[in-house]
């Protein structure tokens, strides 16, 4: 797999030379856009396509057009490092790295998320416990920021606090053009193990004995993810990189994923699948909208079963809230949704479950591993424990509100439950802190002085304002 393949892209100096000229020429392009914003006007991206799940208000003011920050610069194998723009997404960037037999240290699951959206709000996978979150393997940055100039940071340079500060800033203290990343060699196929237990205890004491030890059954383990069905059915699936498979499944079109794991105790996937191996449900989402029944299934095809497909309809549910009407004419109560990904550390990881299952009528719930690599660095704004490691639970999906229930009742709880187990939660779809309280646990201090330094008249719109209030 190490060697070339149809389709690699040139790798001579005059090829790799030619793009990145054109890379500067879309960066001038885009400082040009920039320079006729006009100067009292918030600064946006014009994005056609988002993984975030939370409203934005209405505005006049132009988008930055950075549609054309789509390209993979260079692939280099022996070094194992990868040069790409910004937009580029995971499943370009992963075709192009698995083409030289190697992949980025964290893949995050859906195949539209960007590299640069996955640094600045940060993305996780079943190699996170020992590779932690995709801004841990960016090696270096070309930023646009709030006062209009293009940085190059890196961990040793004069703008190593805003390297460090990126992640969980989502654009507001600046757009990732240009980014380096670690790449590590794959093998052809991985192997995946599913081990059900019935104990939440015994469970998350696996998770930890398997990222601790690194080996199961006298084999490495590359991957580690779980998925908790109900109180008494819960997965742990171990992933090992193989040279040969026996037999390949498929859950790119009739045949489902998570549905695998129950039926399954041992199974075989190309490395390109598994990565990809919950996109073409999103997770468990497209049972929401009736496409797991296989009729449905062979009709719609492999193009439409993605992740993208799904986000993009309930787009336009949201906007046109045809879902809450058909519910309100059948009499059924108002919903609350509920996408949120938190994590808390491994020992609190079982009273957050129990929480979560007594208060939160939601299942199949996703969780997975990660710990912070063993680099001795601090990411200010999303501090994690170094030295612990953490439980990220996922969950996608709506519940009931009673009467006299308002909409964000059980995200608060969730938010609150979080704070008291010493946990982080993701901010890519809706908040619901107070203003003083989301800054003392997003580390305001740090945040603001890096705003002051590359943002002084804030033409980036606030954390806070657009993470929480949705601006």
């Amino acid at each position: 797999m190490a060697g070339r393949r149809k389709g690699v892209m040139d790798r001579s100096p005059g090829d790799v030379t030619s793009r990145r000229s054109e890379h500067d020429a879309r960066v001038a392009g885009l400082r040009r856009q920039l320079a006729d914003v006009p100067a009292d006007a918030a600064v946006r991206l014009a994005k056609r396509t988002s993984n975030l799940f939370r409203s934005r208000s209405a505005t006049k003011t132009p988008g930055l057009d950075v549609s054309g920050f789509i390209h993979v610069l260079e692939v280099d194998p022996e070094a194992r490092i990868a040069e790409v723009e910004g937009m580029v997404t995971y499943e370009k960037l992963v075709d192009a790295t698995l083409a030289y037999g190697m992949m980025p240290l964290v893949v995050p699951q859906l195949k539209t998320i960007t590299l640069g959206g996955a640094v600045t709000g940060l993305g996780i996978e079943s190699s996170s416990f020992r590779n932690g979150l995709p801004h841990e393997s960016v090696l270096e940055m070309e930023l646009l920021t709030g006062d209009g100039r293009v940085l190059v940071v890196r961990p040793d340079n004069e703008h190593s606090e805003l390297f460090y500060g990126f992640p969980n800033s989502y654009g507001t203290l600046g757009y990732a053009l240009r980014l380096r990343i670690q790449l590590e060699p794959v093998k052809e196929y991985v192997r995946l193990t599913h081990v059900r237990h019935h104990d939440p205890r015994e469970y998350f004491e696996d998770m930890g004995r398997l990222c601790e030890t690194r080996s199961h059954e006298g084999a490495a383990v590359d991957f580690v993810d779980g998925t908790v069905f109900g109180p008494d059915e819960m997965y742990l699936t171990i992933g090992t990189f193989v040279d040969e498979a026996p037999a390949v499944s498929d859950y790119t079109w009739l045949d489902i994923y998570y549905r695998s794991i129950q039926r399954l105790k041992v199974d075989h996937l190309t490395v390109r699948d598994y990565l990809w191996r919950w996109d073409t449900d999103w997770f468990w989402c497209s049972r929401a909208f009736g496409v797991q029944n296989k009729f449905a299934r062979f009709f719609l095809g492999r193009r439409l079963l993605r992740s993208e497909v799904y986000w993009k309809l309930v787009a336009l549910d949201r906007k046109h809230k045809v879902a809450a009407r058909i519910e309100r004419m059948r009499g059924n109560p108002p919903e609350e949704t509920i996408v949120q990904d938190i994590e808390v550390p491994l020992d609190r990881a079982v009273e957050f479950l129990d929480f979560f299952q007594r208060e939160i009528p939601i299942s199949p719930v996703w969780v997975c591993p990660v710990q912070q690599r063993p680099q001795g660095v601090n990411w200010p704004l999303y501090e994690l424990d170094p030295e612990a490691l953490y439980v990220n639970f996922g969950f996608w999906s709506a519940v009931p509100l009673e009467p006299g229930e308002r909409d964000g009742t059980h995200n608060r709880m969730i938010e609150t439950k979080v704070s008291e187990l010493g946990g982080r939660k993701s901010l890519y779809s809706e908040s619901f802190y107070q203003e003083d309280d989301f800054w003392q646990r997003y580390n305001g201090k740090a945040y603001h002085a890096l705003k002051d330094r590359y943002d002084e008249k804030h033409r980036l719109l606030d954390l806070y304002d657009k993470c929480v209030r949705g601006r």
